[in-house]
């Protein structure tokens, strides 16, 4: 696969090559993409017929990329007589590029620059797969400008090409003529516009935050802004920092405005696939990010209860109050080729937004928001006991509805092979994945606590707390796999143990389910040689018949997973071990340029001694963003308890000291400091 460099804004973003090229690739997403839509899938230059090649690139931020050039394959025996300067960046719905044209020598060149242009107008899920805009496709030239379009009935979407200097255009592209004196330079600037298009030829996201015309300089004062208003971290050990500052940068880059809430911000996902609305993601980024920029929970919560299921719809899995885990604006979504539009195929969405909802209101006392969400958790708290339990053992199950074009796993391993026995075989369905049990156990607990204080509900609250009671009960009973000491990742359809060792029985310390006098044991094996690779917690243990490195949840590195496995342990009273993931994780983040992946491969450290990409990861993504904040609220100990901030540090010696200062709150700003104290193992 070859190296793809980027540029987004939210679910705005460009993927080219390293010289600013796209073109077509079966391997590589390229193209400029717009709201599930490639709106570029050509864009290529040559000077005189040759193309380009990259001397240097440079990303001064998240939106912004420049490409230093020169014609042919430079070499240290050859001058350049001529490079290229290419400065492109993204904002609202617009991709622009200003071309320079530098003559290094000491007469008038005549040069033709020709730009290369097609849109093929593929969704997000099929680019590497040639599409058939020619069917349904136009193109329009004009003086200034090149627009390509495609409509299939209500389905309207255009490409708008213009430039600042003369061109000759035709419907493939534009040529420009130049002469450039000697040690002189030629530039000009291309604006490409992704229109979404009304039936009435209105743009559909015109009230969206931005709005049509925000530029570089508007961009540049909404990040300081962004970053100003973080608390600032100043710590011993450098790797952190520049994990943390990284991470903070990649938040702000994922910001978009959904079209229901055109005037606040989430996250997308994860750049390149999943640039969109994905519930799960965006409910455990808020989660892991709350004590550093809660704004975006209150959006995230308002939109998910917004689109909450009210029937049963089995095209889309729908449910009644279920929430939804996947929104796509794209072409298979709009004609129900695909169910995107919203899906509600994920289980776990509906119990974590209930965790998100109480999480929110304990850091910033917001109970405005939590008594103005109360249908919408009341709805989601019923979803759990009457639509996930499916064999009326008081447990979450999941079975698609949709059998054609449904996810078949309804978890975050949502891969079809990922949920499976040691020895390989895969269950039937339905499903009842482990750490379902413990987000159910922990949203009917904060459940409770929001009956009680907030709803004037006690007789609820009691209702719900026992239920928690006798969830975490019955499961210890059922999935403790007693001759391996640890969690069965799941019960099959006849509530048979579903045996392999994998990486989500960390997420049950997270949400308290596990007796404690297990938790040692379930420690004890996300630190073995089974699950632990050197530089993080794999999905699926060695061992396993299905373990593979690169098995996408079959033995990789997820750090979102890994932050929340921290936190379990941390809360067990496993402060060293916590602080060995944290350490693992933030080590491996250098390997990327401190920013974490969506996942890497799950080789073990003393084998490769770097973590090895995982090929098709998101980066940015969401939640593996969110995991330096989570890892950094594990290792001080962060806690909100009423109206204070409760800092209890416990910090692996190789961190030094660290300062968190200005964290909001519902107490305003306070800092935490801690010094490194803890031995890690």
């Amino acid at each position: 696969m070859k190296k793809m460099v980027r540029i987004l804004d939210g679910n705005i973003f460009a993927l080219s090559e390293d010289n600013g090229d796209m073109a077509f690739s079966p391997t590589s997403p390229s193209g400029f993409f717009a709201f599930d839509t490639r709106f570029l899938s050509t864009w290529r230059l040559s000077l005189d017929g040759e193309r380009l090649h990259p001397l240097a690139i440079h990303e001064p931020s998240y939106y912004e990329i420049r490409f230093f050039l020169v014609p042919g394959n430079p070499t240290h025996y050859v001058d350049a007589k001529v490079s290229v300067i290419r400065d492109r960046w993204i904002s609202d719905s617009s991709f622009t590029e200003r071309l320079t044209v530098l003559n290094h020598t000491g007469e008038p060149v005549d040069y033709v620059v020709r730009l290369d242009i097609d849109s093929d107008f593929a969704p997000i899920y099929n680019v590497v797969w040639p599409h058939a805009s020619s069917l349904r496709g136009y193109r329009q030239v004009s003086d200034d400008r090149l627009r390509l379009g495609y409509q299939r009935e209500r389905f309207h979407r255009v490409t708008d090409v213009s430039t600042s200097e003369p061109a000759d255009i035709d419907d493939q592209g534009l040529t420009y003529r130049i002469r450039v004196d000697r040690q002189a330079r030629w530039s000009t600037t291309l604006n490409v516009r992704s229109m979404v298009l009304r039936p009435d030829g209105a743009d559909i996201r015109e009230q969206l935050r931005h709005g049509h015309g925000q530029v570089g300089a508007q961009l540049r004062h909404d990040l300081r802004q962004w970053l100003s208003d973080a608390p600032r971290l100043e710590c011993d050990w450098e790797p952190l920092a520049t994990t943390y500052n990284r991470g903070l940068v990649d938040l702000a880059g994922l910001r978009f405005s959904p079209l229901a809430l055109p005037h606040e911000t989430m996250l997308a996902a994860g750049l390149p696939w999943s640039a969109t609305i994905i519930g799960r993601d965006a409910i455990l980024a808020c989660y892991q990010t709350l004590p550093f920029v809660p704004r975006m929970a209150a959006t995230t919560l308002r939109l998910l209860a917004l689109d909450q299921g009210m029937v049963l719809d089995d095209f889309r899995d729908e449910e009644p109050g279920k929430m939804l885990n996947e929104f796509r604006y794209g072409e298979m979504a709009a004609f129900e080729e695909r169910p995107q539009s919203p899906y509600y195929g994920g289980a776990d969405v509906t119990p974590l937004f209930v965790v998100l909802l109480d999480e929110y209101e304990r850091w910033t006392g917001d109970a405005d928001l939590v008594r103005n969400l109360e249908d919408a958790a009341r709805a989601a708290l019923h979803w759990i006991d009457e639509y996930a339990d499916l064999r009326g053992d008081g447990y979450v199950w999941y079975q698609r509805r949709n059998e054609r074009t449904g996810a078949m796993n309804h978890c975050w391993k949502d891969s079809p092979e990922a949920i499976c026995y040691r020895d390989g075989r895969l269950p039937g369905l339905p499903r009842a994945t482990c750490e379902l049990q413990g987000y159910a156990y922990d949203a009917k607990r904060r459940g409770a606590r929001l009956a009680r204080e907030f709803w004037g509900d006690p007789a609820y609250a009691d209702r719900l707390e026992r239920q928690a009671a006798e969830l975490k009960q019955r499961f210890n009973r059922d999935f403790w796999i007693r001759d391996g000491e640890y969690f069965a990742l799941a019960l099959g359809p006849d509530g048979d143990q579903v045996d392999a060792l994998a990486s989500n029985m960390g997420h049950l310390l997270w949400s308290g389910i596990v007796e404690e006098s297990r938790a040692p044991a379930v420690a004890g094996h996300l630190l073995g040689p089974g699950l632990f690779s050197g530089w993080g917690v794999r999905t699926l243990g060695k061992g396993q018949a299905r373990y593979n490195p690169l098995g996408y949840h079959l033995g990789t590195v997820w750090p979102f997973d890994n932050s929340l496995i921290a936190a379990g342990l941390r809360r067990y009273g496993f402060v060293a071990e916590a602080g060995v993931i944290a350490e693992t994780i933030i080590d491996a983040a250098q390997h990327f340029a401190g920013r974490m992946p969506e996942s890497f491969a799950g080789y073990d450290r003393d084998l490769t001694r770097y973590p090895v990409p995982y090929p098709a990861a998101n980066s940015p993504q969401a939640s593996a963003t969110g995991a330096i904040f989570l890892l950094l609220r594990t290792l001080l100990g962060l806690e909100p308890y009423g109206e204070h901030l409760v800092v209890h540090p416990a910090i692996p010696q190789r961190f030094g000291r660290i300062e968190l200062l200005d964290i909001p709150g519902r107490w305003g700003r306070m800092d935490a400091i801690g010094n490194a104290r803890v031995t890690v193992p």
